[in-house]
This record gives structure tokens, sequence and C-alpha cells, in this order.
């Protein structure tokens, strides 16, 4: 009882209308659902040429780093780990693309997580998040949930690649879909009985379905329980390329993506949780962009690409997680990965898909509060959510749908409802764009 007080007056569960059970199952929630980057990350950044097993420990670690900062200072239900897209550019960008080394690569992730860490510290990261109109927040959420179910489908093979339409439907008699739409629609009936935990539930009993269908592999503890060694990645840094154009360039990628990846996750899941201050504003967002900043910097250090705020951390929120003890869930059960890998690794994307799907659902809420019939607001607001699931890329739907609400407010006289900080971040826009 004496440690569930303590938890309760850090965490001010009572006042975020939650209790220490509720964050649990959403930490874990939200765990089982990004627990695919374990074995993707190492898998990318070994195409690379970096050490699979000692990149499977720097993604762990700095996932635990990032989490437990977030959990403990900036005390919101948001967890971090290195990012999907970023890594893909890291690899096939960066090294296999330009030709560079991976330690060069990281020489960048570096730099930019030092220049978060001060962008941060002067309040210049807030002010980009603050910059947001409301509708557009409102949209950022509702795009989040059809990119994020566009992930899930994507696991499970339920959508796949065609070379005609781009995306077409996968094979449903196949194990994977059959087991991922099974999961949804038994998850979806413990969500309609009001079951507590139903997404978490329902990834455990699929990830058992699936060991029947050879879906579920079982776990190997062949190599032990001990965490690959992480000394052959650890501070390899290069130095003499920094100040040339082309590490501009992968810098600036890197920078604005995640600045907009990691914008849009705060608000679209804080506007989904309905934890938007009076104002509009994501609570104690400083905090949190220092957390991504701090995660970026030490995650380059152990030798992994850039460190973010995820999107996964929806599932969590869902699941009726508010305060930073859920990350701090999240934060355990990554330490405990260190040393139980196998087990976690074991859970196939069929398993997480339905939960991802779903909680595409619960993130569109939001649309309700957006006005569609004022179009300066309407049309920025539907390109934003349109352009997420559609470019694969949160940024992307940011900066299409503040490009086109300045752009909107302009033609129609109505310059007084863009603040001088959106000038200044569309400016920006424009100008990745153009690069």
């Amino acid at each position: 009882m004496a440690s569930d007080s303590a938890l309760e007056r850090y965490f001010q569960l009572k006042a975020h209308r939650t209790d220490v059970k509720t964050e649990v199952i959403a930490g874990v929630t939200t765990f089982m659902t990004m627990a695919y980057i374990l074995i993707v990350n190492p898998l990318i950044l070994k195409d690379a040429g970096m050490d699979m097993g000692a990149v499977f420990t720097a993604t762990t670690i700095s996932a635990i780093i990032g989490t437990l900062v977030m959990a403990l200072w900036a005390k919101l239900p948001f967890a971090l780990a290195p990012g999907m897209g970023l890594n893909a550019f890291f690899a096939y960008g960066v090294v296999l693309g330009m030709g560079y080394s991976w330690q060069m690569a990281l020489t960048a992730i570096l730099l930019e997580g030092v220049i978060f860490l001060l962008l941060t510290a002067f309040n210049i990261r807030e002010a980009i998040v603050n910059s947001i109109p409301l509708s557009l927040k409102k949209a950022v959420s509702c795009g989040i949930g059809l990119f994020i179910a566009f992930i899930g489908l994507q696991n499970a093979g339920i959508v796949v690649d065609n070379p005609a339409t781009l995306v077409g439907v996968g094979s449903l008699t196949d194990p994977m879909p059959v087991l991922a739409m099974f999961g949804v629609l038994f998850s979806g009936f413990l969500l309609a009985k009001g079951m507590r935990g139903a997404l978490l539930v329902g990834i455990v009993v699929t990830t058992l379905a699936g060991i029947p269908l050879g879906v579920t592999p079982m776990p190997d503890f062949s190599q032990g329980f001990m965490p690959p060694d992480i000394s052959p990645i650890m501070f390899q840094f290069e130095w003499d390329k920094v100040f040339s154009a082309d590490m501009a360039i992968i810098l600036f990628t890197f920078l604005f993506v995640d600045m907009f990846d990691t914008v849009g996750t705060l608000v679209g899941v804080s506007t989904k949780a309905d934890m938007l201050d009076e104002n509009g504003e994501v609570p104690n967002c400083k905090q949190a962009l220092f957390a991504d900043a701090i995660a970026t910097t030490t995650g380059a250090c152990l030798g992994t690409s850039t460190v973010t705020t995820y999107v996964e951390s929806a599932a969590g929120v869902s699941a009726g997680g508010r305060t930073g003890l859920t990350a701090l869930t999240v934060a355990g059960l990554f330490f405990v990965a260190l040393f139980l890998s196998p087990l976690f690794l074991m859970v196939p994307g069929a398993a997480t898909a339905p939960a991802l799907i779903l909680v595409g659902l619960f993130m569109l809420s939001p649309i309700q509060q957006i006005d569609l019939e004022d179009y300066t607001e309407s049309i920025p607001a539907f390109l934003t959510i349109l352009f997420m699931p559609l470019t694969y890329s949160i940024a992307e739907g940011i900066i299409i749908g503040m490009l086109s609400y300045i752009i909107l407010k302009v033609l129609t006289g109505n310059t007084k409802q863009v603040s001088v900080v959106s000038y200044i971040v569309g400016a920006l826009c424009l100008a990745k764009i153009v690069m």
C-alpha cells in the first residue's frame, strides 16, 4: 500500500482519473505494440554494416533511457525508441545510398541530438508545437490513427505491395492475415464487453493462437540470458566530414523528420487522451521534448539511429494510460527484454496488428470537433489526415497541413488567425519541400 501511495503522490494518479493497475496495463500494452523495434531496428542497421547483436542492446538501452526521462521528468504516458523511417534513412539513404560509413551517420545523429537539446532549452521546439492550429492538432490525431492502422494491416500481411495500385489486399487465407483478423474480432468483442486491458489480452491470446498455425515462433534461449556486447558500435564517430555539404543535407533531413514526427505524436496522442490544457497545448511539453533530445544524443553514443517518441504510445493511452507510470512500466519491460529477448520477440506482427488497427479507430474521435463547414480549417485538416498514411510519414502530413492552412488563411484575408511562429514554421516546411 505504501508503494501505491508513493506512486499516487508522484504521478498524481487520482487527479488524472487513473490508478496503478490501469497504468501498468497501459504500459504493457504500449510495450507489446512497439516491441517489434527490438528486432526490426537491428535488422535494418545490419544492412548498414553494423553488428546486429550490438544494435539490439543499443536499441534497448536507448529506449530505456529515453522512456525513463519521459516517465520521471515529463510524467507523460509516452514511450521512446529508435524511430522507424529514420533508421531506414540512416541505412538505405546515408550509408547505402550516399555511400558514407555508418560511423558518419552516427555522427549526424549525435549532432542532431545536441541541436535538439539547444532548441529545447531555448523553447524553440515548444514554440513549434504550440504554433500548430487547434484544428490541425485534431487532424494530426486522426491522421496518426489511420497511419498506425495502416502499419498494423501491413504487419499482418493484410495489405501488401501491388505494382499496379501501390497497395493491395494480401492473401486472406494465409495464416498471418487470418490470425490478425481473429485478433481484431476477439479484441473487438472484449472492448464491446467493456473489459479493461482488452488490447493486451487480445495480443496475448492472439500470440498463443498463432503457435499451432506456425505464425508464432517458439522462444530460443540457446544463447543464454545476457545481452549482446555493445562495444563494437559505442562512441564510433567520424569527424572529418562534419562541415561538408552532404553532412548539412543529412543533418537537416534527420532534424526535420524527427522534429515533426515527435511533434505529431505528442500532439496527436495528447489530443486523443484529452490531455491538452486550456490553451490547447501539450502539458510538460518542454520536458517531453528534452526526453526526446536526451535519448537521441545518448542513442548515438550507444550506436543506434534517432530515438523518438513512439506513435504506438497511442495503444497505451487507449488502454487508459494518462501519466508517467505508463512510461515507467514500458521502461521496465524494455529492461526485462534485455535478458529475456527471445520471449518478447516471439510476439508476431499478426498479434500486435489488431491492437494497432483498433487504436486507429480510437484516434479518429477528434474529427468530430473539426469545423467541416469552414473550409480554411477543414481542407488543411483533411490533407493532414490524408497525407500521413498515404506518404507513410507523420512529418509529411504536418508539412502539407501547415502550408495549406497558411495559404488558405492568407488568400481569404484571415491573416490574423495565423501566428508569427506559424509563418516561420511554414517557411521551414517549404524549405524542406524544396530541399
